[in-house]
């Protein structure tokens, strides 16, 4: 199927409200507030069918290792009570086809990409980096320390602050000076905030949360682990909530650290919660397995909400739900009369 054949009048919207949606995340500016969730659109090829990538905010991503992987053993993917399972254990071709196929593509193509990495250990990450180091058209590298769907839980490096501080400064020291990094943060932790104080430390410009949440699937005509891999992350709008919270005790801890969230986002209302929480962007993951086009048209619908609130740019919503209430307003006068 051609760009040519495919239809965008639904997604072209000229109703939308005047609304300035720019925003930036440490320095790398972006027009719009909506990427891709890492896993969840390999490197936007397939996407670009359904809706021009270059329109929303940037493209994050799978994450890429050093080395060609295949992945789990099947079956790696369960639906769930509103939302999903899966155990694909970092599938894809290595970093040299990466930058060689995707990477290639995408500056071709014009879109803005934060490239998501992943390794097994912190040397690994580390060499990731400075393979990265020279590559043209990167805005952002989002730091994968969280993947729960890994075979060594050890990999699982965001469960404890030094050994995700240890792969933070890793990347950090490979890197570009100027190169935004992102910690991609497991909500599978005691303290989010002592993570993120601990990633902020080594060297991260900011904090993606929450990856998925390590979760498991079991099949009661088999009466076995449905997933090959037993234990899988789930993803899906029945971890919103959860994104909503470790959003807002990062933005209650860290006024001004630069915040991409995720976790559970169908719809424009859904980014928005995830904005007032903190969010300085969202990334938009599940819902386009269902819904290829769903960026663009949360974007919009995000857009029309902001809109329809009287904000007349994105960045005044940012971490709007911290701001004091006017106590007077709402409760004094209620009680007022007990004084009088």
């Amino acid at each position: 199927m051609t760009r040519a054949l495919i239809s965008h009048a639904p997604l072209g919207d000229t109703s939308l409200p005047n609304v300035d949606m720019s925003t930036s995340l440490g320095g790398f500016h972006l027009p719009a507030p909506i990427l891709t969730a890492s896993g969840c659109a390999a490197a936007g090829r397939e996407l670009d069918q359904f809706f021009d990538i270059t329109t929303i905010g940037g493209i994050v991503t799978k994450s890429v290792m050093l080395n060609p992987r295949s992945g789990r053993a099947t079956p790696r993917m369960a639906e769930t009570p509103s939302g999903m399972l899966n155990s694909i254990g970092l599938q894809g071709p290595g970093i040299d086809r990466f930058l060689e196929h995707d990477l290639a593509w995408l500056e071709e193509r014009g879109a803005r990409v934060v490239v998501s990495i992943a390794g097994g250990t912190v040397d690994e990450f580390g060499k990731l980096a400075a393979r990265l180091r020279t590559a043209r058209s990167i805005g952002a590298i989002e730091v994968n320390i969280s993947c729960p769907n890994v075979e060594d839980r050890g990999q699982v490096f965001a469960c404890r602050a030094g050994t995700a501080a240890e792969v933070v400064n890793a990347v950090r020291r490979h890197s570009d000076p100027r190169m935004p990094l992102f910690a991609k943060l497991s909500p599978d932790v005691t303290d989010i905030v002592e993570i993120t104080d601990a990633v902020v430390r080594a060297g991260a410009t900011g904090v993606s949360v929450i990856n998925t949440v390590l979760g498991m699937v079991i099949d009661t005509d088999t009466m076995r682990p449905h997933l090959a891999g037993v234990t899988g992350g789930l993803s899906g709008p029945a971890i919103r909530p959860v994104a909503v919270r470790c959003i807002w005790q990062i933005r209650q801890a860290f006024r001004d650290l630069p915040i991409i969230g995720m976790g559970g986002v169908r719809s424009g209302i859904d980014a928005l919660e995830l904005v007032l929480a903190g969010a300085d962007a969202v990334s938009v993951g599940t819902a386009v397995f269902h819904d290829p086009s769903a960026p663009i048209r949360i974007q919009q619908e995000l857009q029309r909400a902001l809109g329809s609130r009287g904000f007349a740019r994105f960045r005044d919503a940012v971490s709007f739900a911290h701001r004091p209430v006017d106590t007077r307003t709402e409760v004094d006068d209620e009680f007022d009369f007990i004084t009088e």
